[in-house]
């Protein structure tokens, strides 16, 4: 008897689960694109040097940092 109760309170954790998933992405979406406009803002930020390092001219740094946030979502 104890194994059907144990399903069955599985089977409500999975009707669940699914109802949550989509704010878990939306979160993760967020997180993303927060992290993504920290990093193009920190471009605008580095020298000559440092863009050379990591092989962008400071044109390059200008446009992707200032790309509007709706490109950033993809």
């Amino acid at each position: 008897m104890r194994e059907l109760s144990d399903l069955s309170v599985t089977l409500r954790e999975h009707e669940v689960l699914p109802a949550r998933l989509p704010l878990r992405k939306l979160a993760a979406r967020w997180q993303r694109l927060c992290q993504r406009l920290a990093t193009r803002r920190a471009l605008l930020q580095l020298d000559s040097h440092l863009l050379d390092d990591i092989g962008l001219t400071a044109e390059q740094a200008r446009q992707e940092a200032t790309r509007p946030f709706w490109q950033l979502l993809r």
